[in-house]
């Protein structure tokens, strides 16, 4: 939670009770960076398996939409302690990320963001699929994708 209140502002940062519920229905879909010297948790990222294509905002706050043999992940959340950005620690969270849960047969992975983080997510082989229906925290969003599978 002390990583998710520094990466995002109150309006869109993730609930105490939500971030619990979501460990508890679906901790297979994190991914947690810890730094080896310090011991400390540098980053993580998170999702939950559906079988829906779009991204709702409801994924953010209801957890029985979690789908475990869902075959498409919406994530919820790519969190970096500032002070280990720049060093292609976000990159590696989501290039790693992806190659899980392609071993698992999942089709795709699915975000949304700010428009601000179009060009990284775009670099990490993400595509732009234009503005979301999502208004989660008051902002508008962009949907964006990659396909892990086609034929899954």
């Amino acid at each position: 939670m002390e990583i998710e209140k520094i990466c995002f502002p109150p309006n869109e940062a993730c609930a105490r009770e939500h971030m619990i519920d979501r460990i508890g229905a679906a901790s297979e879909l994190f991914l947690v960076a810890i730094d080896k010297e310090s011991g400390r948790m540098a980053g993580f990222l998170n999702g939950i398996a559906v079988s829906e294509f779009e991204f709702r905002d409801e994924f953010f706050t209801d957890i029985s939409l979690h789908e475990p043999e869902g075959k498409n992940i919406m994530l919820l959340g790519l969190d970096v302690r500032p002070e280990y950005r720049g060093l292609g620690l976000a990159r590696e969270l989501v290039f790693c990320y992806c190659r899980k849960e392609q071993e698992r047969g999942r089709r795709r992975l699915v975000l949304t963001c700010l428009n601000n983080k179009v060009k990284m997510y775009r670099k990490m082989g993400f595509r732009d699929l234009g503005e979301s229906k999502s208004n989660w925290g008051g902002e508008k969003w962009h949907e964006m994708d990659i396909f892990l599978n086609y034929s899954a």
